[in-house]
């Protein structure tokens, strides 16, 4: 599997890398280019890359917000602080964040951002935000209410693949001066989940050390502090092999060698495998997909109050609902898992 190369600066650097010293693992090269990619634009929206849910509708924010206050009402109405990882535009936290107030909840705003671009336009939508580049300097004295969407897709992925000599890792290596993955030479096979080691040759499969260290820190501060968590991202609730790793550019998927450094890489996000971590860090963990969570949370009564007030949008309220939670949208492939502290009372929405 290869892609043509790309004339960019990063491209460039890549070749002589791997040109110096060899292969560099998929990791290395997924988490380069999303360092590059999202340090230098603003990828949302129809000029941008690609289209989250807070960007398509007011609906996906309120519901979270409802769902968040809910959540803060039935543990005691506590002094909590509002985090988000990734925030995008800062078009969810707005949208939440109104209707946090709008049920008596007005917190403190802590975002978690790496780019200097994106932090200019949250900082116009949210101006009273605090910004942080990692989990780490979050508050620690008080519960957290944390919310990431499309956050863990973009964590860089480590792929091993089953060969005739065992399981290796998977490699970005040049042939002819283009880009094709390779497999590495030191034996993998004590990295391999023991379920996983018959698989036949050829087999693909994927971890994600960034999301599960994420995961597992958060559900730790969660339990001990309070507050809930929340992740909405497309990806899978029962852990399964294969290759996931794809590139997104103007709203088209190209292949992910295309252009490094000018494309969104993300992969599935194993949701299986999170819950495990996250529940043995104590919380209590809840899945669902998207378009069950958000009918569970009154997307549709929401959708109905907008179309009152508004009769000219309801063609487009009918068409935004569809696409957040119809089957064959973003229903069924994008799923919700919540972290709750032990003891504590569950979210709504979760059947």
């Amino acid at each position: 599997m290869s892609g043509a190369g790309s004339s960019t600066d990063l491209a460039a650097t890549f070749r002589r890398l791997i040109e110096r010293h060899g292969p560099m693992p998929v990791s290395r090269y997924m988490g380069e280019n999303n360092a590059r990619y999202y340090a230098a634009r603003d990828p949302l929206g129809s000029a941008g890359d690609f289209t989250t849910a807070p960007e398509i509708s007011q609906m996906f924010g309120e519901m979270v917000g409802l769902w968040l206050a809910d959540l803060w009402n039935r543990s005691g109405r506590p002094d909590a602080t509002y985090v988000e990882l990734g925030p995008g535009r800062g078009t969810l936290a707005r949208d939440a964040l109104r209707a946090m107030a709008s049920q008596g909840i007005s917190p403190p705003v802590h975002l978690v951002e790496g780019s200097e671009s994106l932090r200019k336009l949250q900082a116009d939508t949210l101006s009273q935000a605090q910004f942080h580049d990692s989990i780490d300097t979050l508050p620690e004295d008080r519960p957290l209410y944390i919310v990431a969407n499309e956050f863990l897709d973009a964590l860089p992925i480590r792929q091993l693949v089953m060969t005739e000599r065992g399981w290796r890792e998977r490699m970005v290596a040049l042939e002819d001066d283009r880009f094709v993955f390779a497999a590495g030479h030191s034996p993998m096979d004590d990295a391999v989940p023991e379920h996983h080691r018959s698989h036949p040759i050829g087999t693909v499969i994927e971890t994600c050390p960034a999301a599960a260290a994420t995961v597992e820190e958060i559900a730790r501060r969660i339990d001990i502090q309070g507050g809930a968590a929340l992740f909405i991202d497309y990806g899978y609730l029962t852990s399964q092999t294969g290759e996931t790793l794809q590139a997104v550019r103007a709203h088209k998927k190209v292949g992910v060698f295309d252009a490094p450094g000018e494309m969104d890489l993300t992969a599935l996000v194993d949701f299986a495998t999170l819950g495990e971590m996250a529940r043995r860090a104590g919380p209590a963990v809840n899945t669902a997909t998207q378009g069950a969570w958000l009918s569970a949370m009154g997307i549709d009564l929401r959708a109905q109050a907008l179309t009152q007030r508004a009769p000219d949008r309801t063609e487009e309220l009918a068409r935004a609902r569809d696409r957040l939670i119809g089957p064959d949208q973003m229903g069924e492939l994008f799923k919700v898992m919540a972290l709750t502290p032990r003891g504590a009372p569950r979210g709504a929405g979760f059947g």
